[in-house]
């Protein structure tokens, strides 16, 4: 009879946690191709058929990193969009809350968030079906918080779309591009005093738009 493992244990847990914390810092400081399963299952002080018992191997691993990574990402997301929204809050207000709440969420995953943007970055299978379903969920909740902010983008063409990248690139930059800023401007992203410094940036970010988005011209109406 195959031997069944306990996952409610603590031993068996503290196993689990133990691989997905040194793939993770392997992943970051070598990469995930050129990472094996040896070099974590040694690591983390385990049997080598563990990786593959409780992840499926190396590349169930990666995926099993990704993915939690974006369900938290995603849940913090949804909740503050969704109570930012319901409040009185202004547009710009509720851009600076957000943006708060997301980089407070990868700050407290620092490692975890800095390897899987770099991860995004590459052309596998896996990225394609990231974008196709977390993505996507991600374009939605951005364009929602775009759209009921500053209704007035909706006035021309793609601009609402190039809002939410700007904001998205001004979320994530921190966490993409860790060890230029740290060795060429000396900001260290994974501190809280780096956030607050940082969405002040943001503020004055969110209030220009705010306020170009109030200066839209109205399209006039097209003769029949």
């Amino acid at each position: 009879m195959q031997q069944k493992f306990d996952s409610k244990t603590t031993g068996d847990w503290s196993s689990k946690e133990a691989v997905r914390n040194s793939a993770l810092k392997l992943f970051n400081r070598i990469g995930a191709d050129g990472t094996s399963v040896r070099a974590i299952a040694q690591d983390a002080g385990v049997n080598p058929a563990l990786v593959s018992y409780y992840f499926g191997g190396k590349q169930g691993l990666l995926e099993q990193l990704m993915a939690s990574f974006f369900e938290g990402y995603l849940k913090c997301m949804e909740a503050s969009v969704t109570e930012t929204l319901a409040s009185n809050l202004t547009a710009a207000e509720r851009l600076i809350a957000v943006a708060d709440v997301l980089i407070a969420y990868q700050q407290e995953n620092f490692y975890l968030s800095r390897f899987v943007h770099r991860e995004m970055t590459r052309d596998t299978q896996l990225v394609r079906e990231l974008m196709a379903s977390y993505l996507m969920k991600e374009k939605f909740f951005l364009l929602q918080l775009i759209h009921e902010s500053l209704p007035q983008l909706s006035r021309e063409v793609l601009a609402a779309e190039f809002t939410v990248l700007q904001f998205r690139d001004l979320i994530q930059m921190p966490f993409l591009q860790p060890q230029y800023l740290q060795e060429v401007y000396y900001f260290q992203p994974s501190e809280p005093a780096f956030r607050k410094v940082y969405l002040r940036s943001i503020r004055q970010w969110a209030e220009h738009t705010a306020a170009d988005s109030r200066r839209m011209p109205i399209p006039s109406p097209i003769n029949a």
